[in-house]
């Protein structure tokens, strides 16, 4: 073996060895916070499933009693979702579903959407959305109230005339400017009460021996 080789495999080596610590190290890392990670992405999902149902109304835990939802395009679910149903005292008292609205003005905007039993909006939260920083965002809570006023609102309360903004003779309030956002989370808002409608039956239906288990059940 000529100098030159045994220096090039030497190299070779060396760069393999420090790849391969370099993969350990991250394997690692990830081994290591990925418990972390899904125990705040869960407090975060938590409070914003939380937001959308009155404080207090529930004792049971949202999240292990969440129920599959089919793809539809009723709640504008091109995948599998899922409905959090809320529970007093192992009775249903309430339902968050999530919901997307595809037509937003950047794209799709995901919600989640709270429905008490009687059929009334206890609360709205856009999770994710991509629309204008400044003028379409101010759909999100954090952004401003916009989203409160759907709070109370049923299929009808306002009438089926009422589910538009007030430029096109509807009830809800919008930015002067910024409609297509307020739309279609209007319309996405609506689509999901008139599916809790057809389906008040079985997402309010008493919980089965799984759900003790906390096992995923499915609709």
């Amino acid at each position: 073996m000529t100098p030159a080789l045994r220096e090039t495999l030497a190299t070779a080596l060396t760069l393999l060895g420090f790849a391969v610590l370099g993969a350990g190290l991250l394997s690692g890392t990830y081994t290591l916070t990925r418990p972390i990670i899904e125990r705040s992405e869960q407090a975060e999902k938590m409070a914003k499933l939380a937001q959308t149902l009155p404080a207090g109304s529930f004792d049971n835990d949202l999240i292990a009693d969440a129920v599959t939802l089919p793809a539809t395009p009723r709640l504008g679910l091109k995948r599998p979702g899922r409905a959090y149903v809320a529970r007093k005292q192992g009775v249903a008292v309430g339902v968050v579903l999530e919901a997307v609205a595809p037509d937003g003005y950047a794209g799709e905007i995901r919600l989640l959407v709270g429905i008490l039993a009687d059929g009334r909006i206890s609360g709205v939260r856009v999770t994710k959305h991509n629309e204008t920083p400044g003028l379409g965002d101010y759909i999100d809570h954090s952004r401003g109230d916009w989203i409160h006023q759907f709070a109370g609102k049923s299929l009808s309360q306002p009438t089926p005339d009422g589910w538009r903004v007030k430029k096109d003779g509807g009830a809800f309030d919008y930015l002067v400017g910024a409609t297509i956002s307020p739309r279609a989370v209007i319309k996405a808002t609506r689509q999901a009460l008139e599916y809790f409608a057809e389906h008040r039956a079985e997402l309010l239906a008493p919980a089965p021996a799984a759900a003790a288990t906390g096992q995923e059940k499915r609709t």
